[in-house]
């Protein structure tokens, strides 16, 4: 069974970090890609960041890079997004994507308020 369990959101003050993780079960998670989404209330699901197979390779919107950081670890089947930095505007719902050949795995989401 194919699982996706993202957690590590919570409420922080401008400024402050967050490390989310999104913990994979039931598939191959080495031979996936990974892709952290985020919405915002009343907006559209955006792109955040995205890692290769191995993590070597990274790729960030504009507003992600210098404070975000995706990672991966195929031994623990999780990928990270380690925020700093964050802003108000950073308030969002973020979900893990993660996609193989023949597989495209959406997680539940988890929630990052940003508040003073």
């Amino acid at each position: 069974q194919v699982q996706l369990v993202e957690s590590g959101g919570g409420l922080v003050q401008p400024g402050g970090s967050l490390r989310l993780s999104c913990a994979a079960s039931g598939f191959t998670f080495s031979e996936s890609v990974a892709t952290w989404y985020r919405q915002a209330p009343g907006k559209e699901r955006e792109l955040v960041a995205h890692i290769g197979f191995t993590g070597d390779a990274t790729s960030y919107e504009a507003f992600a890079k210098g404070r975000f950081t995706i990672s991966r670890d195929n031994s623990k089947n999780t990928v990270y997004l380690q925020m700093n930095n964050l802003k108000p505007e950073d308030t969002a719902v973020y979900y893990c994507r993660i996609q193989g050949l023949g597989f495209d795995y959406w997680g539940n989401g988890t929630l990052v308020t940003i508040s003073s």
